[in-house]
């Protein structure tokens, strides 16, 4: 007769703990990255969506002389001031931007007689000024 000899099944607990160590030092990357991914690719849509009223903008101040608080959004083609990512104001004049997340960020687009419409952000942690969009220093 024949014994067959069974091999031990699953895995044993030396080799699930290096599974959850290497898993765990990918998280430890991978997170942050990610968190920093989509703090960078929210403050480049908001940015965006203000890029996008420049045009409707000029032309409502060179009809109207200017942009005021009171102003209409819906004459710039803004059929809603929230969105997921913030509110769209006017403020002196200028087209803001405040982001929900990172909370108190503003983005501003006033307009320049001589150089045109120039972005500037405002964040509340020197430590994001590496997410900045291009052309919005």
């Amino acid at each position: 007769m024949f014994h067959v000899r069974k091999h031990p099944q699953g895995f044993s607990l030396i080799e699930l703990m290096i599974v959850v160590s290497i898993i765990a030092t990918l998280s430890a990357i991978a997170i942050p990255a990610y968190h920093n991914y989509v703090i960078k690719s929210q403050l480049t849509a908001g940015v965006a969506f203000l890029n996008g009223l420049v045009t409707p903008a000029e032309l409502y101040i060179q009809t109207n002389g200017s942009l005021t608080e009171n102003t209409d959004l819906a004459q710039l083609g803004v059929t809603r001031d929230k969105s997921p990512l913030g509110t769209l104001m006017i403020e002196q004049g200028a087209l803001t931007f405040h982001f929900h997340q990172p909370q108190g960020a503003i983005a501003t687009l006033s307009r320049d007689l001589q150089l045109g419409w120039q972005c500037e952000m405002t964040l509340p942690d020197s430590e994001l000024n590496e997410h900045i969009p291009a052309g919005c220093q």
